[in-house]
C-alpha cells in the first residue's frame, strides 16, 4: 500500500514537472514563432513545407538571385548612374511634350493615310493613262505622218529646203519646162545675148509666206551678170514675153498628146523693137506660120504692113469703125 502511494506521488511529481516543461516549451515555441514573424505556434506549424516544396522554393530563390544580379549589373551602368544623378524631370513639361508628340503622331498618321489613298488613286489613274496611251499611239503615228505630208505640201516643213508649196512646186516644174522651151527662141531673138533661168528662191511677193518657185532671172551674156526681168527694156521685155508665150505653147502641145495650138495672137509691143530685133521676131513668127499655125499680130507699126501680107485693117470714121480685109 505504501509502495503504491510512493509511486503515485512520484508519478504526480513527474507529471507536474512535465507540465511545467511543456508550458515552458510552448512559451519558447511561441517566442520563437513570434521572432520569425508568425502570429502563433499554429501559424508556424502551418508554414512548415515538405521537402519537395522546399526544393522548389530553393530553385526559385536561385532564379531570383540571378535576376537580382542582372538588375544590379544594369543599375551599375555609368550612364544610368549619371542619369539618376541628374535633377528630377519636370513632369508637367514632359506631359505637355507627350501631348504634342501625340498630336503630331496623329497628324502624321492622318497624312500617311491620305497619301496612301492618293497613291492608290494615282496607281489606278496610271493604269488608265497607260491604256489610253496604248490606244493613242497608233492614231498619233498616223497623225504625225499626215501632218508631215501636209507640212511638206504647204511648204512649212523643215525638210522642205525651199519652203515651197506642192502646188507651187508643180507650177514651178511646169515653168522650168516653159523656160527651157522659151530659151530656144529667146537666144535667137536676142542674138545670143539673153537666156532665162528658173529661180527657186522666193521673190519679193513671196516673203512672209510659204511659196516661191515661180521666179525668173535673166542671164546677160554680154555683161556676165544675172539680172532681174524688171531691168529689161521695153523691147527686151517684149521678146522675152514672146519667147515665154511660144515656149508655153510648145509645152501645152506636148502635154496635150501632140495636139497643135493652131492660132497665136500677139498684141502690140512691136514698136519697142529695133529693126534688127524686129526682123528676128518676124522670122520666128514666119517659121511658126510655115509650120501650119495661124499667127495674128495686132500692131500700129508701119513696117508690119509690108511684112505681113494678110491684114485686117480697122478704119475709123464719123459713123464708127469699119474693117477691111487685105
Amino acid at each position: 500500500m505504501g509502495q503504491d502511494l510512493r509511486e503515485a506521488a512520484e508519478a504526480a511529481t513527474s507529471a507536474a514537472a512535465a507540465h511545467r516543461e511543456s508550458e515552458t516549451s510552448l512559451a519558447e515555441a511561441a517566442r520563437a514563432a513570434g521572432g520569425e514573424g508568425f502570429a502563433s505556434v499554429e501559424h508556424a506549424a502551418a508554414a512548415v513545407r515538405t521537402p519537395e516544396d522546399r526544393e522548389a522554393m530553393s530553385e526559385r530563390l536561385g532564379h531570383l538571385d540571378a535576376e537580382r544580379a542582372t538588375v544590379e549589373g544594369l543599375l551599375a551602368d555609368p550612364e544610368l548612374v549619371a542619369a539618376a544623378a541628374e535633377p528630377a524631370a519636370d513632369l508637367p513639361e514632359l506631359e505637355a511634350g507627350h501631348e504634342r508628340v501625340e498630336r503630331d503622331h496623329t497628324a502624321r498618321t492622318s497624312a500617311r493615310d491620305r497619301a496612301k489613298g492618293r497613291l492608290d488613286q494615282l496607281a489606278g489613274l496610271a493604269g488608265e493613262l497607260d491604256a489610253a496611251l496604248r490606244a493613242y499611239r497608233p492614231a498619233e503615228e498616223r497623225h504625225r505622218l499626215a501632218r508631215r505630208l501636209a507640212e511638206l505640201a504647204t511648204g512649212t516643213s523643215g525638210d522642205n529646203r525651199w519652203h515651197m508649196r506642192l502646188s507651187a512646186y508643180v507650177l514651178g516644174e511646169r515653168l522650168r519646162q516653159v523656160v527651157d522651151a522659151a530659151n530656144e527662141r529667146l537666144d535667137r531673138m536676142s542674138s545670143g545675148r539673153y537666156l532665162l533661168r528658173h529661180d527657186l528662191n522666193r521673190s519679193a511677193g513671196d516673203r512672209g509666206r510659204s511659196g516661191g518657185g515661180l521666179g525668173l532671172r535673166v542671164l546677160d551674156a554680154w555683161t556676165g551678170v544675172e539680172r532681174d526681168p524688171a531691168t529689161l527694156s521695153g523691147g527686151e521685155s517684149f521678146i522675152t514675153s514672146l519667147a515665154l508665150a511660144l515656149g508655153l505653147a510648145d509645152v501645152v502641145t506636148a502635154e496635150a498628146g501632140g495636139a497643135e495650138i493652131g492660132s497665136l495672137f500677139v498684141d502690140e509691143g512691136f514698136g519697142t523693137l529695133d529693126d534688127e530685133t524686129l526682123d528676128d521676131v518676124l522670122d520666128i513668127l514666119d517659121g511658126l506660120r510655115e509650120g501650119g499655125r495661124a499667127v495674128g499680130v495686132v500692131s500700129h507699126v508701119a513696117e508690119l504692113r509690108v511684112r505681113i501680107p494678110a491684114q485686117l485693117r480697122v478704119v475709123k470714121g464719123r459713123s464708127g469703125s469699119t474693117l477691111s480685109h487685105r
